[in-house]
């Protein structure tokens, strides 16, 4: 197919699940929807994205399927160790002087790294005073982030990941083993409130001190990037810090003079 009529038929898709929907990722990378939409078109029998539309809009029990590929459901618990290890080592400090905390962990997925962070901060001695707000726009995946419920065989990176992060104690003393799956504390859940939240049409809801949005930003298009870290900005109390992936940065940003940098190889960021 041209080019440029499957940039046209993505954009008439977006449009059609805003207007249907609600959910808004017209402001999402293309290449990136592109990409993944044609898989999801081919994963229910539709040669073109026209086609894929016509269905979504007709069938809305196809939606949620939809929403899987819209949406990246990519993670693992502790992901990149040294950030982790830089929180505990130049943040927590800081967050220890606070009475009581707020986080906010946006683009949660299924959990893995709101269970990382009340972890770590439980770890710390932290988390009795901390709540912990987890949200995404994908439902299926805030029901498994809510279950706190991970296969076996995951959990040696898990661990691994933890003891490199400088995870004190056993990651086993977070969870319990049964049916070849990990269950995770609700010690840990009481702690968190999963919710719903769209960082390209929702504002902000919290003062928080720490806020981690990783490896979200690299699927938004510029804009998008900037009316998040908008949000961001808002969000966070003065001096509280923000998180970003590996390949995510503040530079270029209109935003970017409101914060300095803690960690500039680990994407960690304070708001002046």
């Amino acid at each position: 197919m041209d080019s440029k009529d499957l940039d046209i038929e993505l954009k008439l898709l977006l449009d059609a699940i805003y207007l249907k929907y609600h959910y808004d990722f017209r402001g999402y990378a293309p290449q990136s929807l592109q990409r993944r939409l044609l898989q999801a078109a081919e994963s229910v029998g539709c040669r073109t994205l026209s086609q894929l539309q016509d269905r979504i809009i007709h069938e809305p029990a196809l939606f949620p399927t939809m929403l899987d590929y819209l949406t990246v459901q990519v993670s693992e618990m502790f992901r990149d160790p040294s950030f982790f290890r830089s929180l505990r080592e130049r943040v927590v400090p800081f967050l220890k002087t606070y009475p009581s905390l707020k986080v906010w962990v946006a683009g949660c997925s299924t959990g893995e790294e709101v269970y990382s962070l009340a972890i770590l901060l439980r770890e710390e001695g932290l988390l009795e005073r901390t709540l912990i707000y987890a949200t995404d726009i994908n439902p299926v995946a805030l029901q498994r982030a809510e279950a706190g419920v991970y296969a076996v065989d995951r959990v040696a990176t898990f661990t691994r990941n933890h003891m490199e992060s400088g995870g004190r104690g056993s990651l086993s003393d977070h969870y319990t083993a049964a049916y070849g799956n990990a269950v995770f504390d609700r010690s840990l859940k009481k702690h968190i409130v999963f919710s719903d939240h769209s960082l390209a049409t929702d504002s902000v809801f919290a003062e928080v001190q720490l806020l981690s949005c990783r490896n979200v930003l690299i699927y938004f298009d510029r804009d998008l990037q900037e009316r998040a870290v908008g949000l961001f900005k808002e969000s966070l109390c003065r001096k509280g810090f923000l998180g970003l992936g590996a390949r995510e940065s503040l530079r270029f940003s209109q935003h970017e003079p409101a914060f300095s940098v803690v960690d500039r190889e680990d994407r960690i960021f304070q708001k002046e």
